[in-house]
Formats: structure tokens, C-alpha cells, sequence
């Protein structure tokens, strides 16, 4: 299994609606959560969800060439 740098930076939707459902609700929780426990790494691991779930594009799927897409 090999990783491509090169296709990691091509926006390309990789994440299908299930995930992008999964991706947000997670990651909603842990933005809210982390506003009442203060906690950094929380906070940027409820961002990195919202926003991969919100462009339905993630660079390490891009990376692995992986596709949740359903079609």
C-alpha cells in the first residue's frame, strides 16, 4: 500500500453522504464538548471532521485512493 502525495491535492469528492452525516455529527459533538472541557486537541479534531464532511473531500482518502462515494 502505497501513499500519492501528488493525488492528495486534487479536490476530488471522496466521501459519501453516510460519512458526511457521521463526519459532521461527530465533529459538531466535539466542538461543543470541547468548549465546556477547554481542550485544544478536541477542538481541532472536531474541526478537521466539520470541514472534511462539509467539502465531502479528505486528502488522506485522496492520498490512499479510497472512495466512500457510493455509486
Amino acid at each position: 500500500m502505497s501513499f500519492d502525495f501528488k493525488r492528495m491535492l486534487k479536490f476530488e469528492i471522496n466521501i459519501g453522504t453516510k460519512e458526511k452525516k457521521a463526519r459532521l455529527y461527530a465533529g459538531s459533538a466535539l466542538l461543543f464538548i470541547s468548549l465546556f472541557l477547554a481542550s485544544v486537541p478536541l477542538l481541532l479534531i472536531g474541526l478537521v471532521l466539520v470541514a472534511t464532511g462539509y467539502s465531502r473531500w479528505c486528502p488522506v482518502y485522496s492520498g490512499l485512493e479510497k472512495s466512500t462515494v457510493e455509486n
